[in-house]
């Protein structure tokens, strides 16, 4: 695999992980989440760095194969762009229902 692309999926894997982070030592409840400005700051962030890297890796290899990945390219223009229209929902929904799912595919990515 070529090294830029490893680069930009450890990007990846970090920010899953560090999203991961903001849960250890309290319940993932969505409204404890919407309370809570730092965390859905820092998770927003890190989607940001997933959604630039997924672009990136796309805009190198169309070959590697990622679930959504023009969703997640999307989410990360929707939060740079256009902030004032950023959803709790659809961010908890991400950090939920997607991020287990790319976090497999990232590992499985770079086990290849």
């Amino acid at each position: 695999m070529d090294a830029e692309i490893k680069v930009w999926l450890y990007d990846i894997w970090n920010a899953i992980i560090e999203i991961e982070s903001f849960f250890i030592d309290r319940p993932r409840e969505f409204e404890k989440f919407k309370e809570d400005l730092r965390t859905k700051r820092a998770v927003e962030r890190n989607i940001e760095i997933i959604g630039e890297a997924t672009n990136r890796i796309l805009k190198k290899n169309t070959s590697i194969l990622i679930t959504n990945a023009k969703k997640i390219v999307d989410v990360r223009n929707r939060i740079i762009h256009s902030y004032d229209r950023v959803s709790d929902d659809i961010i908890w929904s991400i950090v939920i229902n997607h991020i287990p799912i790319l976090k497999s595919e990232i590992e499985k990515l770079l086990n290849d």
